[in-house]
């Protein structure tokens, strides 16, 4: 049975906005490639999708780190949940009906880790009681406003692991109680 893991960089106070905490270093950069290229899939919300269609396409001036991401995460099966696309790119699926039923299944069809990018539909989900962990990447930032990292209400969550990944990332690793 596949597992649904919400991860995200987010500043020291909470907020996940990625353009103002900037990309992460080198050695953060390599272990988000080697968990894209080490999972099962990725289950988008339509604006977490629209931002990482950036990686559909080579672009001027990447360098290796960034070719790297792009090649693990090009093949890997995507689905996006959206009310207003009509289409998604290669490798991506419009999830059609009932988004809870849909990630059910999807838990139950796949045996790996499917990663769930998006605040709001981590939100839908977990109340749905289908995130399996919650991964909290906090870089030294403080924004003071913005897009919370937990959109809504958690049921109580367990400490799994807490560790430092590259130059300046602490990650918090939580499970539902």
């Amino acid at each position: 049975m596949g597992r649904l893991i919400f991860g995200m960089m987010q500043s020291l106070d909470g907020y996940i906005d990625h353009l103002q905490l900037g990309p992460p270093g080198p050695i953060l950069s390599r272990h988000f490639t080697d968990y894209v290229r080490g999972s099962d899939g990725l289950l988008y919300g339509r604006r977490m999708y629209e931002i990482m269609r950036y990686w559909d396409e080579d672009q001027p001036g990447w360098d290796e780190i960034e070719h790297d991401f792009a090649q693990a995460w090009r093949p890997k099966p995507k689905w996006v949940a959206s009310r207003s696309l009509t289409s998604v790119g290669p490798n991506a699926t419009l999830v059609q009906g009932d988004l809870i039923d849909f990630a059910a299944n999807l838990k139950s069809e796949r045996d790996g880790d499917i990663d769930v990018a998006g605040a709001e539909l981590a939100n839908v989900l977990s109340a749905a009681g289908l995130v399996d962990e919650y991964r909290l990447y906090f870089r030294p930032y403080v924004l003071g406003t913005g897009k919370p990292y937990f959109a809504g209400p958690r049921p109580p969550l367990r400490l799994m692991k807490l560790d430092a990944i590259g130059e300046d990332a602490v990650r918090l690793t939580y499970a539902p109680a």
